[in-house]
């Protein structure tokens, strides 16, 4: 067995697309359109994870988009997806300067919550281990819920 793909299901693929690709860096590696299913599947992968993906189709993040209106809640009762990233303050600073709001910040030097458009919970951990606390992270308060 061997782990394939986490999918969310999303109420506006653009404002996702644009969370997932431009904000958290992700890269589209192939993408579905259904018209009988009325859906688009978008599948997405970390950059270090992008040759993997478009080889064997893992680990990927598929985005299902329904073109029929519908309202989802409880993006947080399936959990949270983790990334493991090369620099978690320059990350956060990034999604913070784009209009992301930094939910846990990373205090620690080493763990950190964002959410999507749709309220899926990230989380995002520092690669290696903890960076020493600095600021403005290690005195910045939780925002919301992850």
């Amino acid at each position: 067995m061997r782990y394939l793909h986490t999918m969310v299901r999303v109420s506006d693929l653009d404002a996702s697309l644009d969370f997932y690709c431009n904000k958290m860096g992700m890269v589209e590696v192939r993408r579905t359109e259904n018209e009988k299913g009325r859906f688009t599947l978008v599948f997405l992968a970390a950059p270090e994870d992008r040759e993997s993906g478009e080889k064997t189709k893992a680990p990927l993040l598929e985005l299902t988009y329904n073109w029929d209106p519908e309202t989802y809640s409880g993006g947080r009762n399936f959990g949270h997806l983790a990334y493991e990233v090369d620099d978690i303050y320059g990350l956060c600073q990034k999604l913070m300067d784009a209009g992301v709001t930094i939910n846990r910040p990373p205090r620690d030097g080493y763990m950190a919550f964002v959410r999507s458009p749709d309220g899926i919970s990230f989380e995002l951990l520092q690669k290696g281990g903890a960076k020493e606390p600095q600021e403005p992270w290690a005195s910045m308060e939780n925002t919301g819920s992850w």
